[in-house]
């Protein structure tokens, strides 16, 4: 397996694919109305949907952060003061950054819903106006709805799981060796949130099939190595990408009912074997470990963050009708602009990141000192 530091290559060009995912998906959102319905359900209700399957590229980010954020905190040595800050800054400096440059974008094109198509991702999902307020309350990531920039929805519960990273460590540590069982609990509890409309509990459990998949790495892998298992694991791939797509695959037949809400849980457990076959499958780390897919996986947060707000402005600026235009321009814009934003503003964060921790970790090894010190006095002063 190829690593980079203490990255492992293969899951970086997954988060680049699953950016590049999305980001075509939102530019096919644009297209949606503009496009034959007969055509459209080729596109989404067919395994062309594996192109377009943007909604489900995230439950692959969820489950990408459930493994590679609770890795280092399974090593000895590993310190929460410093992770806390560390975690913090590397996600809010890019968000803070990318909403200031949205709402900029906002204010210089002008945007009149009623020019888009009715009920349409652009007209339904994307701010006409902003205000300080809006702005401010955005990016405390603590809203439900993001309409300056809409990807941040799921920053949401990365933050979340964040912050209740030593909530899943602890969890995933304590049932390790029921890891199957407990996944498939956490697949129900997925559908038990779609079906009750409780967005927490069909988001946040995904973070646990990957913090599941952190505490049993190394018996993943030796389980992958046997040549038995290795000869599956192609059929293992279609297994993944039939579950990530299950729901649009039967929608003809399920669409509002019950079994629609079960279908979509199933996406988690397929982005979690996707995520498990880019760790075992030579193919997959083949693939994965290409110069574009690690390109992309370099670049894939700064992706994720700014190339909504491009293309809903394009849209504006170009007008409805030319959709395709706004398309057209809007994917390689969005993938330079993306690049850009990593060198000047992510990178940054990085750094910054690392800074915070250390001053975390050194305040904690302060405040312990400090106490150690109390301690040995109160116990001088008893004798």
């Amino acid at each position: 397996m190829s690593r980079n530091g203490n990255r492992i290559s293969s899951l970086d060009g997954l988060r680049g694919l699953a950016a590049g995912i999305v980001l075509i998906h939102h530019a096919s959102l644009i297209a949606e109305p503009w496009l034959d319905p007969a055509g459209w359900a080729l596109l989404t209700q067919s395994p062309l949907k594996l192109l377009l399957a943007g909604s489900e590229a995230v439950m692959v980010f969820f489950v990408l952060s459930g493994l590679v954020v609770a890795l280092p905190a399974l090593r000895p040595g590993f310190s929460w003061a410093r992770y806390f800050p560390a975690r913090l800054v590397r996600l809010y400096v890019p968000v803070i950054a990318a909403l200031g440059a949205a709402t900029l974008l906002v204010r210089l094109v002008p945007r009149d819903a009623s020019t888009m198509p009715e009920d349409s991702w652009m007209q339904d999902t994307q701010a006409t106006h902003v205000s300080a307020a809006d702005v401010l309350s955005q990016m405390t990531l603590l809203r439900s709805d993001y309409p300056i920039d809409n990807v941040l929805w799921s920053l949401r519960w990365e933050l979340f799981f964040s912050l209740l990273l030593p909530v899943y460590v602890w969890l995933a540590l304590r049932v390790r060796r029921f890891a199957v069982p407990v996944a498939a609990l956490t697949v129900v509890l997925m559908f038990l949130g779609r079906a009750g409309g409780n967005s927490a509990l069909a988001y946040l459990p995904v973070f646990l099939l990957g913090t599941l998949i952190a505490v049993r790495f190394s018996e993943l892998r030796d389980w992958a190595a046997r040549p038995q298992v290795r000869r599956v694991l192609p059929w293992v791939a279609v297994v993944a990408c039939t579950l990530l797509i299950a729901s649009w695959l039967a929608r003809p037949l399920t669409a509002g009912t019950i079994a629609a809400d079960l279908l979509w849980a199933l996406a988690g457990a397929g982005a979690a074997l996707l995520v498990i076959l880019a760790v075992v499958w030579p193919q997959a780390q083949r693939a994965l470990g290409t110069a574009p897919m690690q390109w992309l996986g370099r670049v894939s947060f700064s992706l994720y963050l700014v190339h909504a707000p491009i293309l809903a402005t394009l849209c504006y600026l170009l007008g409805a009708e030319q959709w395709w235009l706004a398309c057209l321009v809007g994917v390689p814009l969005s993938l330079a602009v993306a690049a850009a934003f990593h060198a000047l503003v992510e990178r940054q964060s990085q750094e910054l990141a690392r800074r915070a921790g250390t001053i975390g970790a050194a305040l904690a090894d302060r405040a312990a000192v400090r106490r150690i010190r109390t301690a040995r006095q109160a116990a001088l002063a008893r004798q």
